[in-house]
């Protein structure tokens, strides 16, 4: 077996992967810049190169894009601890075999070159090459950002899709950055020359929207006085995102699925059967498959649009990358209003962490341009903080106790206690608790959600009571002011022994 090559001006990273490669038999070489990888590719191939991308003396994406050009058949895997979206999807656009961040898990690493060897090795390898070059960037800062975990597999998802023009649904609760991500698609595709259209459902009027999507002829309607392209015919070649389309009233639903089996439709009043070549990109921030049971979104329609799912973390779940966003945010306000940059005390960024954030990252947003205007200082200090998102401080929910609120009412866990728990120990009170998770609920489209949470409360009381009364059910009716036949009736309805 030919040797594996290792490319990283950091020695501790080379020493690390020439112990484990050792342990593993496997022989190499070790390289700190990738010009002398070059001249050496002139001598002798390696089964398989691992690459930093940023060195002092050479780029890792220069070093992947020669290697591919020339030696398409050596699998490249790319390694960074700066990582960002364009870094991944040039990355993956570039042939690498796969795109890994500092500080990774040796164990993980180890099995990924040698699944890479393997593949290496094989008659039947597995193209990964993609063809047309990476994008040249319209900015130096990337439309997305984030090194949380959760964002990374985003960045990986889109670098992949990158080489596919497939149907995409993005889910995410509102604020979480969909259309950035629909953007972003059409940005690293093939599809990049073409426009990109988008339409808000949830923006457009129901009667419209037919009209918005497949245009119109002149007189097809009493304000129709001259034709009008629809959305779909405007992104031919390109893509269209279709924002919100949870929001899609059923007729028109039926019109969308004729559309996208075929990709042939009628202006509204026209008779000419027009064709146009669109991907689909598709948002919601509701829950599909609750509406598709309860029979307010077309099934068909759904397993159409639900080709590739791509999930959007909430801003809670990559808490990580709250004082990276909310600088990027604030240099963004500085340059649009024209003044100093200001910056986060190591105590600001801990207490917005602390945040729920219902707003997600859209409300980051919010609040750092209302930083950049109002505050004076160029440190900011927790109080300089807005007092209407105070109430939000120190309220974000255990993830495992909103789970059990929302979980079915069979396995529903004590509203009240995780409440009063949460409310006693974030300085808040458990009714703000209450409002956030029923906030959660009517956004992801849950049913009945005051019965749900009313039986929540009655069960998370009830039980309360039990235990104080130790089981004496007379007496825990008489503590809650009910009455005797009242709590027995609750125990049935409720479930509870």
């Amino acid at each position: 077996m030919k040797a594996v090559w290792i490319v990283d001006d950091d020695q501790s990273i080379r020493w690390v992967l020439e112990k484990s490669l050792t342990r593993q038999a496997i022989p190499f070489k070790s390289f700190s810049n990738p010009d002398d990888v070059l001249d050496m590719l002139e001598k002798e191939k390696p089964q398989l190169i691992i690459s930093d991308i940023r060195m002092p003396k050479g780029s890792g994406i220069t070093l992947l894009q020669q290697v591919k050009q020339d030696y398409p058949k050596i699998p490249v895997i790319v390694m960074t601890a700066y990582s960002d979206m364009d870094s991944a999807v040039a990355a993956f656009q570039g042939g690498a075999f796969e795109y890994i961040t500092k500080p990774f898990d040796i164990a993980d690493l180890m099995e990924l070159i040698q699944r890479a060897i393997s593949e290496s090795m094989s008659a039947e390898q597995i193209k990964t090459q993609f063809a047309p070059q990476v994008a040249a960037k319209n900015s130096a800062v990337p439309e997305l950002i984030g090194q949380a975990p959760a964002m990374q597999e985003v960045f990986r998802a889109i670098g992949r899709l990158s080489q596919s023009s497939a149907t995409v649904l993005i889910t995410g609760e509102s604020g979480t950055g969909k259309e950035l991500v629909a953007r972003a698609l059409h940005r690293h595709s093939a599809r990049v020359s073409g426009p990109f259209v988008e339409m808000n459902l949830a923006a457009t009027p129901k009667e419209l929207i037919e009209a918005e999507l497949f245009g119109y002829e002149r007189g097809a309607f009493a304000n129709a006085t001259a034709r009008r392209r629809g959305n779909f015919e405007l992104a031919d070649g390109g893509t269209l995102f279709l924002d919100e389309i949870a929001d899609m009233p059923l007729e028109s639903q039926s019109s969308l699925l004729r559309l996208l089996e075929d990709g042939k439709f009628y202006r509204i009043g026209g008779q000419e059967l027009l064709s146009a070549n669109v991907r689909i990109v598709a948002s919601s921030n509701q829950n599909l498959e609750m509406l598709v049971s309860k029979g307010s979104f077309r099934q068909d329609l759904f397993h159409r649009l639900n080709v590739i799912r791509l999930t959007l973390p909430a801003l809670r779940e990559r808490v990580d990358d709250i004082h990276l966003l909310a600088q990027h945010f604030l240099l963004a306000s500085a340059r649009q209003i024209g003044v100093k940059t200001k910056f986060l005390l190591p105590e600001t960024v801990e207490l917005l962490g602390q945040m729920a954030f219902p707003g997600n990252v859209r409300q980051l947003q919010s609040i750092c341009h209302w930083l950049t205007v109002m505050v004076s200082s160029a440190q900011i200090a927790p109080k300089d903080l807005p007092r209407n998102i105070q109430q939000f401080v120190n309220t974000a929910v255990d993830e495992e106790a909103i789970s059990a609120t929302l979980a079915p009412e069979s396995n529903l866990g004590s509203l009240v206690n995780v409440g009063l728990s949460l409310g006693h120990a974030n300085n808040s009170s458990w009714e703000a608790t209450l409002a956030i998770i029923a906030k959660k609920m009517l956004e992801d489209g849950k049913a009945e959600v005051y019965q749900h949470l009313l039986g929540s409360f009655e069960k998370s009381v009830i039980s309360a009571a039990l235990e104080i009364t130790r089981g004496r059910k007379v007496e825990a009716a008489e503590r809650l002011g009910i009455g005797r036949n009242t709590i027995t009736r609750k125990l049935q309805e409720l479930g509870i022994d």
